[in-house]
């Protein structure tokens, strides 16, 4: 299928969900997405052609952030022939390199990144679902960052632009299917 196709496949499914999680929230809800076979192929290889991401480097290794990061990570690691590494909710890791807080549209969180997976010198794919303040992709890098890996690019299925989470990218290539 070409992007096009693969991107009005993405779109017709995703579901917007008004106040939610709380009221003035707008959810872009995934999961229609990844229960069609279709959909979930596009999605996989949206995300994971590398000229699309802006990877003009080779990639080592796919971090995948909790939780439908997960998802989408598994697939593109799969696609690419690569292994993936998830990025957890604090207190979910037997063994932790590095922790990071941040704050979330409504809320904060902490992110970690488990031990002796993710090799000094790697270059990674960050994958994750939605980019909207950059808080979580911005706690992640940090995370693959301090652990001696290097992000060569952000790949998200969609991006909110008017809440200006590129901005707390720095310049690391970022690719988003769609944007809201």
């Amino acid at each position: 299928m070409s992007p096009a196709t693969d991107r009005d496949t993405v779109e017709r499914l995703l579901r917007d969900v008004p106040d939610f999680p709380e009221p003035g929230i707008r959810f872009w809800d995934l999961t229609p997405v990844l229960a069609d076979a279709e959909g979930l192929a596009a999605t996989t290889r949206l995300l994971s052609a590398p000229a699309a991401a802006g990877v003009d480097a080779e990639v080592d290794v796919v971090v995948g952030i909790e939780a439908r990061g997960f998802l989408l990570g598994a697939a593109v690691a799969q696609a690419l022939g690569l292994g993936i590494v998830p990025v957890r909710k604090q207190g979910k890791l037997p063994a932790v390199a590095a922790s990071r807080s941040y704050d979330l549209e409504y809320g904060s969180a902490t992110l970690e990144l488990p031990a002796d997976v993710l090799a000094p010198g790697a270059r990674v794919l960050l994958v994750d679902d939605v980019l909207a303040t950059g808080g979580t992709a911005g706690a992640a890098s940090e995370l693959v960052e301090q652990c001696g890996a290097r992000v060569v690019a952000f790949s998200v299925v969609l991006e909110l632009p008017a809440l200006h989470g590129r901005d707390r990218l720095g310049e690391r290539a970022v690719h988003a299917v769609l944007e809201r």
